[in-house]
């Protein structure tokens, strides 16, 4: 019972940290545009802030991990986020949005990131890595998708009348109280995350308190399928970030409301629930390495499908099959790529710094994909726009598909060596 509480922690973590950040845009963003008066540009760039403080903090955050406990890191990485909701929900403008989503760059990722990945790996031991993060994930998507269902429900009684009958004014007022929704989850989350979680450092020195160290963070340098991890993930996370378009793409392509739009934003989280954890239990029984390639197909398929353009005009189902066909291929491999730690026999002690290094560079999309999405939907209005986003995440998933390929050959050069030199001592 309490192994699996400390696992609902993590997951109550996982994604509470992010729910102001990027989960709130993802649902809502034709509302988050509206009640702010911004672009899709200057969404964009709040997110490309958050990303750059982010490539930073990954780096720093990854020998805090190895050195500090994860329990102290992510209860306060969840109240300072939290906090900033505070200043969200009073619609700040545009200089102050970015200002904010900087902060929460380096408090969900400085305090919060390769923590929480080490308490997953820690947690699936030895033989069940492929759950650990495919439970994670999947966990997170099960109490997104929760989250985006009620608030879009509270977003629709707040409003006086029908959605498309509703004035800008009662729309935002309607907005700041989901913001004050998710602001609640996330300091809750905190607390919860304080009274569950093991407060254990994982190392220290004579003298019993932590001590920093790059030795993690140079030997992960020296590893190749470390570099491969994080081409994986960079192509995998473009992805991700494109399902932030998947409710603009339904009211421009399909016509729908705001609370129609919102519906289809927290149909993908539910799709996340479910493809992470079939992930997860699919790594384990055949390699998370495998499971990425087939996700990467799924990826590509979905993807060109959407960027072709032969599905408007249509009937409304073939649209939203396809966003769940992409949804099943981005969410399995967020499900088990940080799985391939192990795959790729990183060291235990050295997790914090590897899961540090491949995010520097995996996450990147956080500072371009914004903007450039931004760029793309501004600049060519309606279908065009999303069919432009939607090819260039195809083309990231190719680079993804090859990526994994290398990572499973060389991840076998590593696995023979060792099998030999046990069966030497064994004999």
């Amino acid at each position: 019972m309490r192994r699996g509480l400390v696992l609902v922690a993590l997951i109550a973590a996982g994604e509470g940290v992010f729910l102001l950040p990027f989960v709130l845009a993802r649902v809502f963003r034709p509302t988050l545009l509206d009640a702010f008066g911004i672009t899709n540009l200057e969404l964009g760039t709040a997110f490309s802030l958050y990303g750059i403080v982010a490539m930073a903090a990954y780096f720093a955050g990854g020998p805090l991990a190895d050195r500090f406990s994860a329990r102290r890191l992510m209860a306060l990485a969840l109240l300072t986020t939290g906090l900033g909701g505070l200043v969200l929900a009073d619609f700040p403008p545009p200089r102050t949005m970015n200002l904010l989503w900087a902060f929460w760059g380096m408090t969900t990722v400085l305090l919060f990131w390769a923590a929480m990945i080490r308490a997953a790996r820690e947690w699936g031991g030895h033989s069940a890595q492929g759950r650990a993060y495919g439970f994670l994930d999947g966990g997170r998507g099960l109490l997104a998708a929760l989250v985006a269902t009620v608030s879009v429900a509270v977003f629709a009684w707040l409003l006086p009348g029908e959605a498309s009958a509703a004035t800008p004014e009662e729309r935002a007022a309607a907005f700041r109280g989901v913001i004050r929704v998710f602001t609640g989850i996330t300091l809750a989350s905190a607390v919860f995350v304080w009274f569950v979680v093991p407060d254990s450092r994982p190392g220290a020195d004579t003298d019993g308190r932590p001590k920093l160290s790059l030795e993690g963070v140079r030997a992960a340098c020296r590893m190749p399928v470390v570099w491969l991890q994080a081409v994986i993930i960079i192509c995998a996370y473009t992805g991700y970030k494109a399902t932030d378009d998947f409710s603009l793409l339904s009211r421009d392509a399909l016509g729908f409301n705001d609370v129609q739009a919102s519906g289809i934003g927290t149909l993908a989280f539910w799709i996340r629930a479910a493809a992470a954890i079939a992930a997860g239990f699919l790594g384990d029984r055949i390699d998370a390495s495998r499971v990425i390639v087939w996700g990467f197909a799924i990826l590509i398929g979905g993807c060109l499908l959407i960027a072709s353009g032969v599905l408007v005009p249509g009937p409304a189902w073939m649209l939203i099959a396809t966003i769940v066909t992409a949804s099943v291929g981005i969410y399995a491999l967020r499900g088990v790529y940080f799985a391939l730690l192990a795959e790729g026999a990183v060291p235990h002690a050295y997790t914090g710094s590897a899961a540090g290094l491949v995010s520097v560079l995996g996450f990147t999309p956080d500072i371009f994909m914004g903007p450039l999405m931004g760029v793309l939907l501004d600049n060519s209005p309606g279908l065009p726009g999303h069919q432009h986003v939607f090819a260039v995440v195809a083309g990231f998933g190719a680079i993804g598909l090859l990526a994994a390929l290398a990572f499973r050959r060389v991840s076998r050069q590593i696995q023979i060596p060792r099998s030999s030199s046990v069966r030497e001592l064994q004999s």
